[in-house]
This record gives C-alpha cells, sequence and structure tokens, in this order.
C-alpha cells in the first residue's frame, strides 16, 4: 500500500509540473514578427510579417522545458512600400512561389534568470534550416478580461541572409537581418 501511494503522489506531482499549452495570438495582433536591415549603409528598412501563427508549451516553475514552434508565411513580408515588398519577394530574396513558409521549432531553451531566456531552435527560411538562438525575456502572464489566461515574451536575435542561400548583394552594411519578436499566447 505504501508504493502505490508513492507511486500516486509521484504521478500526480509529475501532472501538476506539466507545461500549459498557448496558441500565439497572431489573430487578434496581439503578436508581431518585425524586422529591420540597414540600407546601403545610410539608414534602416524597417518591416513586418503580417501572417504567422505558431503554439508554445511554457510552465514558470520550469522554463527549460518551454517549447515553441512558428510558421510563417513568406508572401505576408510588408516594409510599407509596394515595390519593394514585390522585390524582397522575388528569386532574389525570399523566393516565396518556392518557399512560401518559413518555420522556427525550439530544440533547448535556458533559463537565464530574472525571466530571460535563450531559446535555442531551427530556423528555416529560403529552402536552409540553420539552428539560431534568440535572446528572449518574459514580458509577463494572468488573466485576461475576456476569461482567458494569457503569457507574453520578446525576444531578438540577428541572423546573416547568406546562412539562407539569400546572396543578393546589398552592401556590407546589409549582410545580416535583426529579427524582433513579440508573442503573447492564449491558454488552451
Amino acid at each position: 500500500m505504501k508504493k502505490l501511494t508513492l507511486a500516486l503522489a509521484a504521478a500526480l506531482s509529475i501532472g501538476s509540473a506539466q507545461a500549459a499549452d498557448y496558441v500565439i495570438d497572431s489573430k487578434g495582433a496581439h503578436a508581431s514578427i518585425n524586422f529591420k536591415i540597414q540600407h546601403l549603409g545610410y539608414s534602416w528598412l524597417t518591416g513586418r510579417f503580417n501572417d504567422f501563427k505558431g503554439t508554445f508549451s511554457y510552465d514558470e516553475s520550469t522554463p527549460t522545458q518551454a517549447t515553441i514552434s512558428v510558421t510563417i508565411e513568406t508572401d505576408s513580408i510588408d516594409s510599407n512600400h509596394a515595390e519593394r515588398d514585390k522585390h524582397l519577394k522575388s528569386s532574389d530574396f525570399l523566393a516565396v512561389d518556392e518557399f512560401p513558409e518559413a518555420k522556427f521549432i525550439s530544440t533547448k531553451i535556458v533559463d537565464k534568470g530574472n525571466g530571460k531566456l535563450s531559446v535555442m531552435g531551427d530556423f528555416t527560411l529560403h529552402g536552409v534550416t540553420k539552428a539560431i538562438t534568440i535572446d528572449a525575456k518574459k514580458v509577463g502572464e494572468g488573466d485576461d478580461p475576456w476569461g482567458g489566461y494569457r503569457a507574453g515574451f520578446m525576444g531578438t536575435t540577428t541572423i546573416a541572409l547568406k546562412d539562407f542561400g539569400i546572396d543578393y548583394e546589398l552592401g556590407p552594411a546589409s549582410q545580416t537581418v535583426e529579427l524582433e519578436l513579440h508573442v503573447e499566447g492564449v491558454k488552451q
């Protein structure tokens, strides 16, 4: 009987430590994927991807067990300039007809303390998959006004275009793209 009680207690403690599942609230515009790249070394070109979806699992007591998966529709790139967006969608850059999606799937989370995390994962862009690290920070979590529960994070990373097979010559100052991510998830 004692063994059964210990086994039941262990099973219950494992169950209570499981992470909650969240859907990223991109439909409600409570999440964004933004980018910036230097324009010829003279200024910054900024933009975003308007259409993406994703999920994550998270438990504040075990942040290293968190997981995240995001899919971006590359055709939704928006730099606030229609002609430039047409060029960015072309084979010179994103080749959206051939590669309609970009994806990120986490592989490891490192807890750096005080809500800071290193989120490592595989990022697929332009048909190439590379490991990247996102410097992330928990923004907060709690009940929302609509009876749900939400958790939010922000993160940044920098990628080199050539690492993903994009070799359009933009000049030496424009070889990397900075990504800024804002993720708010609704608990399921």
